[in-house]
């Protein structure tokens, strides 16, 4: 079935790739005048249910474990995958806590992140050269009643690091790349693997502040209250298979998750192929170039190997932080010291 639906998305992009997978006129418009764009329906079934499958397949294993080991009594196999990972975590946190893209990795994931439907919309927006950036993440954000229904047994500081850590105050994806990235065109490539909604946490905007050209540091991490700016605020809800295109100067937040079930999100981030990514430390790699496909990778296991040796050379822990914090970080401009599509 997975190499049927790749069979067809090669023939779809060979065939119609620039009626059925760029972004429209419209679109492109809304993008430069908002610093964002939803494309609805972008992907299909095929498309996520692999990612799915290496996150269950992921959850699997490390809850067989945890049974055998006698440090839970139940794997809820029975469960769906947006409930079952809750329930988990009312028991043990250790699944949650390794969860994120680098850690899990696995070719399902390699494929995802050169999927020529993101990347026919990503070049809609940067260019045809495109490097995909090693600022990648899942999220899955845990239910706000874990707080009463989990086990006295788990540690209370490690529980609220857990629901807290995908609840994001405002920030821009400026904020959290090194200085030398702050003049590359990064664009922020954000999905649900479910649908989301106000009550389970689904994103916030305020739109148009990427024409300002503006970071609004405030002391730690995010913008402050006194620094975000006086404009209306949107929520997003999205549906399962949407996608959302973002300026990294667009100022966004993560709300707590009201629901009983886990909120599945990706968040990833594409740029100019010859524009610093800001974390020089992780591999970078060529997703797409029509003047130098040769150089494209794709190999699963080179992405995998390279994950593994950055690993164990920095663990995020140890990652370093920025010296500067200019408020205005240039025009972003990109390899060839010009706005992409401009």
């Amino acid at each position: 079935m997975h190499a049927t639906c790749r069979l067809l998305n090669l023939l779809t992009y060979l065939k119609t790739k620039d009626i059925l997978m760029s972004l429209t006129t419209g679109q492109k418009d809304q993008f430069k005048r908002e610093g964002y764009v939803i494309v609805e329906n972008a992907l299909k079934s095929c498309d996520l249910n692999p990612l799915i499958e290496r996150y269950t397949q992921f959850i699997n294993e490390r809850s067989e474990k945890l049974v055998n080991d006698g440090k839970i009594k139940h794997d809820y196999k029975n469960l769906s995958f947006e409930n079952r990972l809750a329930k988990l975590c009312q028991h043990d946190l250790s699944i949650h806590k390794n969860i994120d893209l680098m850690h899990v990795r696995g070719p399902a994931i390699f494929n995802f992140l050169i999927n020529d439907k993101l990347l026919d919309l990503i070049e809609s927006v940067i260019g045809s050269e495109i490097l995909c950036s090693p600022i990648q993440h899942v999220r899955a954000k845990l239910p706000e009643n874990l707080r009463s229904t989990a086990d006295h047994k788990i540690n209370q500081k490690d529980l609220e690091d857990a629901i807290n850590g995908d609840v994001a105050p405002w920030h821009q994806d400026a904020q959290v790349h090194l200085e030398e990235a702050d003049p590359s065109y990064i664009l922020t490539v954000w999905l649900p693997l479910c649908d989301t909604t106000p009550e389970n946490g689904c994103m916030q905007i305020i739109p148009k502040q990427h024409l300002l050209d503006t970071v609004f540091w405030s002391e730690g991490f995010g913008i402050s209250d006194a620094n975000l700016p006086k404009a209306p605020i949107l929520p997003l809800p999205m549906r399962k298979g949407s996608i959302l295109l973002m300026h990294k100067l667009m100022p966004h937040r993560s709300t707590p998750n009201y629901s009983d079930s886990i909120r599945w999100s990706l968040d990833l981030r594409y740029q100019p192929i010859g524009t610093p990514t800001g974390r020089p430390f992780y591999p970078a790699f060529k997703a797409r170039s029509l003047t130098n496909p040769e150089t494209e990778l794709k190999n699963y296991d080179e992405w995998d190997q390279a994950w593994s040796r950055a690993l164990k050379a920095l663990i995020p822990s140890e990652r370093p932080g920025r010296s500067e914090r200019p408020l205005h970080p240039s025009s972003m401009l990109g390899a060839n010291k010009v706005l992409p599509n401009h």
